[in-house]
């Protein structure tokens, strides 16, 4: 027999799309030996290219692995050595100023002993009207004897001698929401504090502590940008480090073309209102104080929102001295405590400022029989950290730093009287006024508050701690 050879393959095309046009069934090709070898040959190629594509991406894979764990091990040395580092700052801190020989908490001191029920609804949600005609409940700090009064009644338990110390730090527009460069998802960035010291400040550029969500995708090399316009952002977050535990708490460099970094703020930031505070849509003037100057804090001291300018001429008019430090407040007043025994607790650093003349102040009033009346935690915490337990005495500070913690069995050299807020359960700051008091005192106080319809937290009422009416 003669073979007869012809390669029908470039009629393939055609024949296939008359097959369709009549509805007959086609294999893949066209069915010679030809074709059939071709297509094994494709075959093999693609299951080559496919098992190269996987060794090429496990190989890729396990090297994204060791680089992760590079990272990671070397962000580990990295916070290793922060807190090695902010250890030995803080037993320096606290051998100079004594705060060692002064903090003797009690042993059994449980996180638990200081939570209470809290209804929502007692949570105030906007201020009073009137800043001093909240609710005020007086409390002698040594038996626990309690007055319901309206701040404003303040005076009443003001003496001739007397010296009240505020903090003047005013709240900066700290919470900005933003979009990310690279996929437009939103962000969210809030202002903790300027690192200083690590690159060149300038009007335009600095480098900032922040708190970012969602933290997984906000990394280094990450860019968020702010303002109506994505391709002339008014402010712009390059994330360039991770800080302190990492998880949500980044370095970032802000930088803006506007003349400063400060009108950038104004111009996209926002009044950064503790998160049990929902849909205010007030005043942002009303989370400030009267008596507020320069934006360096993410909070407000909230005890000072109660005082206008007359009651504090008031206070003045009858004798007693009016007096500012300042303390700049963190984010971490609205956290709670999470370990189970406070001596556990890592206390946040902030910086603070008490002036030459807040000093001669205090000192006259007590060398007067006068009491000093601290206006809030943080003047609290101003004061007793400005106390040199070496010299007996209170110093001056500019810009100095502490994480002083007080509990009961703390000893107060500086403070005899406290103006404070009803604060959030489980917080330092309720561990404060307990070791002000006592725990039972602040206990009963707050159950009386809430069987007697007092308002709550930041923009809530006010108490009273004094000595012995």
């Amino acid at each position: 027999l003669a073979c007869i050879w012809h390669d029908f393959r470039p009629y393939y095309p055609t024949a296939t799309i008359r097959s369709r046009e009549l509805g007959m069934y086609r294999q893949n090709y066209c069915g010679c030996l030809y074709s059939k070898a071709e297509a094994d040959q494709e075959r093999e190629e693609r299951r080559a290219r496919k098992e190269a594509q996987r060794v090429e991406r496990e190989q890729r894979e396990a090297k994204l692995r060791q680089e992760k764990a590079a990272r990671q091990a070397a962000y580990d040395a990295k916070q290793a050595q922060k807190r090695r580092m902010r250890d030995d700052a803080r037993a320096a801190m606290r051998a100079e100023m004594g705060t060692a020989a002064r903090e003797a908490p009690a042993a059994d001191l449980r996180t638990a002993d200081f939570d209470y029920a809290l209804p929502e609804e007692r949570i105030a949600q906007e201020p009073w009207p009137v800043r001093d005609e909240c609710k005020m409940l007086v409390v002698d700090r040594a038996s626990g004897a309690m007055d319901d009064r309206i701040f404003r009644d303040i005076l009443d338990y003001i003496r001739p001698g007397d010296v009240l110390v505020a903090n003047e730090t005013r709240v900066m527009p700290a919470r900005l929401i933003g979009a990310k460069r690279a996929t437009g998802g939103v962000a969210e960035v809030f202002l903790l504090r300027e690192v200083l010291g690590r690159e060149e400040h300038t009007a335009h550029s600095a480098l900032w502590e922040v708190l970012v969500r969602p933290g997984k995708r906000l990394k280094p090399g990450a860019i968020v940008d702010f303002g109506t316009d994505p391709q002339n952002p008014v402010l712009s977050a390059e994330i360039v480090d991770f800080a302190h535990d990492g998880k949500g708490e980044r370095v970032a460099r802000l930088t803006t073309p506007l003349p400063s970094l400060d009108e950038a703020f104004h111009r996209v930031g926002k009044m950064p209102l503790p998160p049990y505070i929902k849909g205010y849509a007030g005043d942002d003037e009303m989370y400030q104080t009267v008596y507020s100057t320069h934006e360096n804090s993410a909070a407000a001291p909230t005890a000072g929102l109660h005082f206008t300018p007359e009651l504090i001429e008031a206070v003045r008019a009858k004798g007693a001295a009016w007096e500012t430090v300042e303390l700049q407040v963190g984010i971490d007043t609205f956290r709670i405590v999470e370990e189970e025994r406070p001596a556990d607790h890592d206390m946040h650093t902030e910086t603070y400022t008490v002036p030459q003349r807040v000093v001669d102040a205090c000192n006259s009033a007590h060398e007067q029989g006068g009491r000093v009346i601290a206006v809030g935690t943080t003047s609290v915490r101003s004061l007793e950290s400005a106390w040199d337990a070496q010299a007996n005495e209170l110093r001056a500070r500019t810009n100095a730093s502490t994480s002083l913690f007080l509990l009961p069995g703390s000893t107060f050299h500086v403070v005899d009287g406290l103006v404070t807020n009803f604060h959030v359960p489980r917080s330092t700051l309720m561990m404060l006024v307990s070791a002000f008091s006592s725990r039972d005192i602040v206990m009963s106080a707050y159950q009386h508050a809430l069987d007697n319809n007092y308002r709550f937290l930041s923009f809530g009422d006010a108490m009273l701690f004094l000595p012995p009416f």
